[in-house]
């Protein structure tokens, strides 16, 4: 290469041929940026409120770098996103898929035809391979990861159960999953099993499906609360929380530990009644993961992991003396 540089620099002609090949080249390199990006965005379900923000801050980023997005709904079932992956190959109309996947172990064959048709997918939120105890990527090819691990969300829900229940015996425990089985309720239930295990004291006496939904959680924890009038502490993700709140009816007897990090843990925690937060922030997963899709199709480059929660302060952990210093990312 460097012999025929000389050759050309020696040859006006040369020269000519070369200087007009790289202006191609720049301009050839200038279009394919500026080139019309159209991307799917493939909700876990787009009526949830913690999905919203996240989705929302993803058509911002799009929206400000001239990029076209069409969402579709995985309405809480994985099923459905496979099948929206399909018609996304068989359109021949997108260059990127922004995945929050519903259960992302069954949904990795698609992902990886998803790729194979040259269509770049950055994952969002939820965990896209079979492990739950790591932030990072789990399937090549994958130009992106914006997550923060379940396993990690159990054992902080864990530790503050038992430092809330000290030597309490027995304390009673109330588990509100949303979906049992699906995830990220089985490893973040799995987690909280593993830690609570070295504690006798600490007993899990109800549990319940909240459904990611505040009514729904309210008749589960009536029914805990009626069934087991000892319960001193009631475990779930935000929206169960605020069901919970509400099944009390001002009783201050059962106190509330759970995760989201929403807008209705700001006053739950500052009323005591909430005893802690584990963090979560779904808007800027949504930002994060579709600057690197864009990214990633402009460059041809992958973008690596990124856990936004990581560098929060207490690990992300919110009580009622820290609430100060965090934003809710969304309502609850």
């Amino acid at each position: 290469m460097r012999s025929k540089m000389r050759w050309l620099t020696g040859s006006a002609v040369g020269a000519l041929a070369l200087s007009t090949m790289l202006a191609g080249l720049t301009t050839a390199a200038s279009a394919a940026k500026k080139k019309p990006i159209h991307i799917a965005y493939i909700s876990y379900a787009v009526g949830n409120s913690y999905d919203a923000p996240m989705l929302a801050a993803a058509k911002a980023v799009a929206g400000a770098s001239g990029v076209k997005v069409t969402v579709f709904d995985g309405a809480y079932n994985p099923s459905t996103q496979v099948a929206e992956m399909q018609d996304i190959i068989s359109s021949h109309s997108y260059q990127g898929v922004l995945l929050q996947p519903i259960y992302g172990a069954a949904e990795i064959s698609q992902v990886k035809k998803v790729m194979a048709a040259k269509i770049k997918v950055v994952n969002i939120d939820q965990i896209l391979g079979l492990k739950y105890t790591t932030d990072q990527i789990q399937v090549k090819g994958l130009s992106g990861n914006v997550v923060f691990f379940p396993s990690k969300i159990g054992t902080q829900l864990a530790n503050l159960v038992i430092k809330a229940c000290g030597s309490t015996n027995p304390c009673q425990i109330g588990l509100v999953h949303n979906i049992t089985g699906d995830e990220p309720d089985s490893a973040i239930t799995a987690a909280i099993n593993a830690k609570l295990k070295a504690y006798p004291n600490i007993q899990i006496v109800a549990e319940g499906d909240g459904t990611y939904a505040v009514g729904t959680s309210t008749t589960v924890v009536q029914g805990m609360l009626q069934a087991h009038p000892n319960i001193k502490f009631i475990v779930g993700a935000d929206q169960n929380c605020e069901g919970a709140q509400i099944a009390l009816n001002g009783s201050t007897s059962t106190k509330l530990i759970c995760y989201g990090a929403s807008a209705a843990a700001v006053p739950g925690l500052k009323s005591g009644m909430w005893v802690g937060d584990v963090a979560q922030m779904p808007a800027t997963e949504g930002q994060l993961g579709m600057q690197m899709l864009i990214k990633a199709i402009r460059t041809g480059k992958p973008q690596g992991s990124k856990n936004p929660v990581a560098s929060l302060p207490n690990h992300g952990v919110l009580n009622a003396s820290n609430i100060k210093n965090f934003s809710p990312e969304w309502p609850g």
